[in-house]
C-alpha cells in the first residue's frame, strides 16, 4: 500500500527536478503559464488541464480582438449602459483573481522537490511578483470602469429630466432629426447665477449622422416666452428683471431659476433649462428635444486632464488681466488659455467669439483620443462631473453613441449663425430666423413656438411679440435680408482656421 502511494507520487512529479539549480526552470514556466494559460500543464503531462486552460485563453484573446474590431460599434453602445459596465467591473476583477490562481497553481505543479529554505522564499517572492503584475491591470481596469460608471450615472439620469420614455427600438421616435441644445454657461465668481453666453441648437439627422449647428447671439432681444405663465408675465417679449437684466437671450436661464412661478412644477436646476429650451424653440421654430450645459470654468479642467488642446490662433487674444496675449499660429493651449480663447472679445466681438467656442469644442472632441482618455480618465471624469448637466436620458445613450459613429465617419458638420449683418439683435427679424432655420435642416418652415414645460412646438403662431403700447415693432430698415451673407450653413471644417 505504502509502496503504491509513493509509485503515484512519483508519476506526479515525474518533471519536477530537486535542488535549487531546477528553480530558473520552473520560474520561466510559471511565467510563460502567465503569459499563456496552460503551459505549466502541459509541460507536466496534465494534458487536460492544459488543453482547457490554453483553449479558454485562446476564446478569451479572440473575443477581445472580436470586440474591437468586428464589433466595435456595438461595444461602444454596450459602454453607456450601467448595467454593462457594472458587470464589466466584476467580470474583470473575477478575471484577475482566476488569472492570480492560475500562477499559483503553475508554480506549484512546478515548483522543484526538496528547496531550502532561501530557495523557497526566492520562488516565493518571484511568483508574488508575477500576481501582483497580473492583478494591478486587472484591478486598475476595474476601479477605471467603476469610476467611469459613477460619472455616467451622475450626469446622466435613468428617464432624464424631462420625463421621456426611451423606446430601444425606435429610439428617436421616429423623428429625422434630433435636436441637441449645446449651453455654455458663465458662473463666474463675480456674479450670481448662471448666464449662458453660448447657446447654439445641434440638430442631427439621425440616418446620416449630417449635422446643423444653429447658434443664437447671448444679446439677442425682443424674443417671446413660450405660452403660459412665462408669456403671461412678459406679453409684449421678455423684458428682464431689472435695470441690470436688459432682457437678453443669456438671461433667461437664471431668471427662471429665480422665478419657480414661470416654470410651474418643474423642480430647482430643471426650471432654466426648461424655460431657454422652450424659448429658443419657438426662436427657430424647431422642436429642442434635449439641453447639455456646460459649465465654462470646470470645462477648463477637462482640457487640463487631455493635457491642452491644439489650436490655430489667427489673430492676437488678450488672456489674462496683465496684457498677456495669446500670439497667433498653431498652439497647445492649457485649460486657462483655452477658456480666454473662448470668451474673450477684446478687440473683437460676441459674434466672433462665438466662432471661436465652436472651434474650440471641434478641436476637443477630434483630439480627444482613446489614449488621451485612458491616460487621464480619473481626472477627466471627475471634471465631467463638476462640469456637465443634461436631460439626456441613459436609455438614449447607445443610440446617441452609435449616431456619432456616423458623425465622426465622415458626416457633414455645417454652421449657421444668427448674427449681425444677418440678423440685428436689437430687433431681430424672427419670420427670418424661422425661415433660415427650416432650410437649414431641411424643413417646411413654419413659424412656432414651445410649450411653458418645454414640449415641442405644434402650433404656426409667431413668436415675434406683438407691438408694445408706444413702441415700433418689427425689424428695422436696416435689418438683414436672406441674400445678405452668411444666411446659409457653412462647413465648420472651412470656417476654422
Amino acid at each position: 500500500m505504502g509502496r503504491s502511494a509513493s509509485r503515484r507520487a512519483g508519476e506526479e512529479d515525474g518533471d519536477r527536478s530537486s535542488g535549487a539549480a531546477a528553480l530558473p526552470r520552473a520560474l520561466a514556466l510559471t511565467l510563460a503559464s502567465a503569459l499563456v494559460w496552460g503551459v505549466a500543464h502541459l509541460v507536466t503531462g496534465r494534458r487536460t488541464a492544459g488543453g482547457l486552460l490554453l483553449a479558454l485563453y485562446v476564446v478569451l484573446l479572440a473575443a477581445v480582438g472580436a470586440a474591437g474590431t468586428v464589433y466595435r460599434s456595438d461595444l461602444l453602445q454596450l459602454a453607456v449602459r450601467p448595467e454593462i459596465v457594472e458587470r464589466l467591473s466584476v467580470g474583470l476583477l473575477a478575471l484577475g483573481l482566476v488569472w492570480v490562481f492560475i500562477v499559483i497553481r503553475s508554480y506549484q505543479i512546478l515548483r522543484p522537490i526538496r528547496l531550502s529554505v532561501p530557495a523557497r522564499a526566492l520562488g516565493a517572492a518571484a511568483v508574488a511578483v508575477m500576481c501582483f503584475a497580473v492583478a494591478v491591470p486587472a484591478v486598475w481596469s476595474a476601479h477605471g470602469t467603476y469610476v467611469y460608471r459613477d460619472a455616467l450615472t451622475s450626469i446622466f439620469r435613468s428617464g432624464g429630466g424631462n420625463g421621456k420614455q426611451v423606446d430601444a427600438d425606435d429610439p428617436f421616435d421616429g423623428q429625422a432629426r434630433v435636436n441637441i441644445l449645446l449651453l455654455g454657461g458663465d458662473a463666474a465668481e463675480e456674479r450670481s447665477g448662471v448666464r449662458t453666453d453660448s447657446m447654439t441648437v445641434a440638430s442631427v439627422d439621425t440616418e446620416t449622422g449630417d449635422t446643423v449647428l444653429l447658434s443664437l447671439p447671448r444679446n439677442l432681444e425682443g424674443f417671446q416666452l413660450p405660452p403660459g405663465p412665462a408669456r403671461d408675465r412678459f406679453p409684449y417679449g421678455f423684458t428682464g428683471d431689472g435695470p441690470q437684466t436688459p432682457g437678453l437671450l443669456n438671461e433667461v436661464f437664471q431668471y427662471a431659476e429665480d422665478h419657480p412661478d414661470v416654470v410651474p412644477g418643474v423642480p430647482k436646476h430643471e426650471r432654466g433649462p426648461e424655460l431657454l429650451k422652450a424659448t429658443i424653440a419657438g426662436i427657430l421654430g424647431l422642436r429642442v428635444d434635449y439641453y447639455i450645459l456646460v459649465d465654462m470654468f470646470g470645462f477648463a479642467d477637462i482640457i487640463d486632464a487631455m493635457g491642452g488642446v491644439r489650436i490655430n490662433i489667427e489673430q492676437p487674444i488678450p488672456y489674462g488681466l496683465e496684457g498677456a496675449v495669446l500670439e497667433p499660429g498653431n498652439r497647445t493651449l492649457t485649460g486657462k488659455e483655452a477658456l480666454w480663447y473662448g470668451r474673450s472679445r477684446t478687440n473683437s466681438s460676441d459674434y466672433v467669439r462665438m466662432g471661436r467656442q465652436k472651434c474650440l469644442l471641434a478641436a476637443i472632441a477630434e483630439q480627444a483620443d482613446p489614449q488621451t482618455v485612458l491616460t487621464s480618465f480619473d481626472k477627466l471624469a471627475a471634471a465631467a462631473k463638476r462640469t456637465l448637466s443634461t436631460d439626456i436620458p441613459q436609455e438614449l445613450l447607445p443610440a446617441l453613441m452609435k449616431l456619432s459613429e456616423r458623425v465622426k465617419s465622415g458626416a457633414e458638420i455645417e454652421s449657421l449663425q444668427f448674427v449681425p449683418p444677418l440678423i440685428y439683435t436689437g430687433s431681430p427679424d424672427f419670420d427670418l430666423i424661422r425661415k433660415l432655420a427650416a432650410d437649414a435642416v431641411s424643413t417646411d418652415p413654419r413659424p412656432v413656438s414651445g410649450d411653458a414645460d418645454g414640449g415641442s412646438p405644434e402650433t404656426a403662431t409667431s413668436t415675434a411679440p406683438p407691438t408694445a403700447p408706444g413702441t415700433a415693432g418689427g425689424s428695422p430698415s436696416g435689418s438683414a435680408t436672406p441674400s445678405e451673407p452668411p444666411s446659409e450653413p457653412v462647413s465648420l471644417e472651412a470656417s476654422c482656421p
